[in-house]
C-alpha cells in the first residue's frame, strides 16, 4: 500500500467524513464492498478498551511498531528510539500507531504515557491501537491522544521499540503498514487494501437506507396496533433489502 500522501485514495476530508460516523456504520458500508469475509475479516477478533470514548472514533493510516516491555536486552538498541521516530515521522498523517506487545498476556509494562503520546501527536498520529497497556491517561486526554487498549498499568517496565514498519497482530487481527483503520469503542476495522475507495460512498448510502426504511418503521410505531406496527416493519425490511440489492447487488442484513 502506497504510503506517500499522493498514492491514498482518500482525501483528508474524506476521512474527516468517515470520522462523523461510528465504526459500526462503517462496518456496514463496508460490508456491502468487500470481496473479504464480513463475518470474519477486517475487525479485532479479541475485546477491545476504548480509553478515551469522548474524543468519538478516530480515522488513520496504520503505522506499526512491536515492545516487549518484559526484555531489558532490547535497550542496547540505543538508536531504537530514534530510528523509530524518523519511520513514524516519514509516514504522511493522519497515523494511528499500531502496537503488538510480545508480552501480551501478561502486559506489565507501557509504551505509552504522557511523554510518547505527545511526541506522536507532533508526529501526525491521532492515537493508537495497542494490546498491551497504557498508563498516564489523563495527560494522554489532554494531549489529545486517543487509546484502545488492553488495560492501564503503573510503570513502563523496559518498554523499548523493537521492530516497526512490519505486519503485527493485535486482538487476534493481523494488521499492516498502510492499512486504513477506523475505531471507537466498539473496537476496530482495518480496511483490506484496495478497499478503500468506495467505502465512504456505501457508509453513507447504508446509514441513510436504515433511517429512511427500517429506523423510520420502528420509530413511528405510537398509535398503532401490533399488526400495523408488524406489517410496516415487514415492509420496510423488504424497502431496506431492495435498495441495497439495487445498489450494491447484494441483500443486506434485513
Amino acid at each position: 500500500m502506497s504510503t506517500t500522501a499522493e498514492g491514498r485514495i482518500l482525501s483528508h476530508a474524506d476521512l474527516l467524513e468517515l470520522k462523523r460516523w461510528n465504526t459500526p456504520t462503517i462496518y456496514n458500508g463496508w460490508e456491502q464492498v468487500t470481496k473479504h469475509n464480513a463475518a470474519a475479516d477486517a475487525f479485532n477478533l479479541e475485546e477491545t478498551r476504548d480509553f478515551m470514548p469522548q474524543m468519538g472514533p478516530m480515522v488513520g493510516y496504520a503505522v506499526t511498531v512491536v515492545c516487549e516491555p518484559s526484555n531489558i536486552a532490547h535497550k542496547q538498541q540505543q538508536n531504537a528510539w530514534s530510528e523509530y521516530r524518523r519511520y513514524i515521522a516519514s509516514v504522511p498523517g493522519p497515523k494511528i500507531v499500531v502496537v503488538q506487545d510480545l508480552d501480551k498476556p501478561r502486559v506489565i509494562g507501557s509504551f505509552w504515557g504522557e511523554v510518547n503520546s505527545n511526541t506522536h501527536r507532533a508526529l501526525g498520529c491521532v492515537g493508537t491501537i495497542t494490546d498491551g497497556a497504557i498508563r498516564d491517561l489523563d495527560e494522554m486526554n489532554n494531549a489529545g491522544f486517543k487509546a484502545l487498549a488492553r488495560r492501564m498499568c503503573v510503570g513502563h517496565a523496559h518498554s523499548w521499540p523493537v521492530r516497526w514498519g512490519g505486519e503485527v497482530e493485535v486482538f487476534g487481527r493481523g494488521i499492516s503498514p498502510g492499512q486504513l483503520i477506523h475505531a471507537d469503542k466498539h473496537g476496530f476495522l482495518a480496511i483490506p487494501e484496495g478497499e478503500e475507495k468506495n467505502l465512504l460512498d456505501a457508509a453513507r448510502f447504508m446509514d441513510s437506507n436504515e433511517c429512511r426504511t427500517v429506523i423510520r418503521a420502528a420509530r413511528a410505531a405510537a398509535g398503532k396496533t401490533t399488526e400495523e406496527i408488524l406489517g410496516e416493519m415487514d415492509a420496510a425490511g423488504q424497502a431496506f433489502g431492495e435498495a441495497v440489492k439495487e445498489k450494491f447487488g447484494a441483500k443486506g442484513e434485513w
